[in-house]
């Protein structure tokens, strides 16, 4: 059986890369281009990959193909019902970031609420010692206890950040989905959960219904002008009104570790208020600790070895 691994650069180079018990030829490479995707995979059983599109026309000329393991949760960049017609099992992972995703998060709203990123810059350029005494305030601080936490996104990652702020003492609300009333006494109402919270982070995924999620009509309703956090999928914020809201003093400063398309463009909008002291963009590495990354890769391999025994498991196709 040929197994073919073609983004191997997007697992760090800290992590064990295991193999399957079971006979194989195994090829990997650090990088693949999209165009390179055919080529790399014919006569290939079983694909690994992250990132790298498959899509339709690559897939119906991969007749050998039979199994993608993702070493991921996300499976937007592979064509699902191509797959289905096709035969070809999806297995992605879960569970790996209950930890290391609320974790960078929260490293998140500290920095910012405690204006960590701007003092920091100001010892570098010497306003400390201009300033001639033991402290000085050029950047606001803010306790997170006593504060609240509006969560939208109620899954596993959810559940911990909420676990997380209620360490801090923060009053912590879960959003309702978005236009959907009557979800129970658990939910607090989307725009409610806007207008009253003082950090929001977004752990949804990113499906239609959930795609800008966030635009100028949600950053209107933000009166208690809170710092917002992205460590779920960029494309749940629409990134120009995001800058725009930034600058309008409707957010006082935001987290992001996903962007709409990464790495993002020149034209991105977020590059040009990179430099300002209350935003932190940091490359979609919110999953990446060493701990998850190996658990990661201790399911692809699981995936593998089931569907090599015909029991193909965490299904997506």
């Amino acid at each position: 059986m040929r197994i073919v691994f073609l983004d191997r650069s997007s697992i760090g180079p800290a992590v064990t890369l295991s193999k399957p018990a079971f006979p194989h030829e195994w090829t990997e490479y650090d990088r693949t281009q999209p165009e390179q995707v055919v080529e790399r995979l014919q006569r290939a059983d079983i694909a690994v990959c992250n990132k790298v599109p498959i899509r339709r026309d690559a897939i119906m000329r991969l007749p050998e193909l039979k199994m993608i393991s993702i070493p991921a949760t996300g499976y937007d960049a592979f064509d699902i019902d191509a797959c289905k017609e096709r035969g070809i099992v999806v297995s992605n992972v879960r569970g790996y970031a209950v930890h290391t995703v609320p974790e960078h998060t929260f490293a998140l709203i500290l920095a910012l609420r405690r204006g960590l990123v701007g003092y920091r810059q100001d010892v570098i350029d010497g306003q400390w010692q201009r300033e001639q005494q033991f402290c000085f305030f050029s950047h606001s601080i803010s306790d997170l206890a006593g504060s609240t936490l509006g969560i939208i996104g109620e899954g596993a990652i959810g559940q911990a950040v909420a676990r997380l702020g209620q360490a801090f003492g923060m009053r912590t609300l879960f959003a309702a989905h978005k236009n959907i009333e009557g979800l129970g006494p658990l939910y607090t109402p989307f725009d409610e959960v806007l207008r009253s919270s003082d950090v929001i982070t977004l752990h949804s995924p990113l499906m239609p219904a959930t795609r800008n999620m966030i635009a100028a009509p949600e950053f209107a309703k933000m009166s208690r002008r809170p710092i917002l956090i992205n460590c779920a999928r960029g494309g749940l914020v629409n990134e120009v009104d995001l800058v725009q809201a930034l600058k309008a003093g409707q957010i006082s400063g935001f987290g992001f570790d996903c962007l709409t398309t990464e790495p993002p463009r020149p034209d991105n909008p977020l590059l040009e208020v990179l430099p300002f002291p209350n935003v932190i963009v940091t490359p979609h590495v919110a999953w990446a600790s060493n701990q998850a990354m190996q658990t990661v890769w201790a399911q692809v391999i699981e995936h593998i070895e089931n569907f090599h025994k015909g029991t193909p498991s965490n299904r997506v196709a």
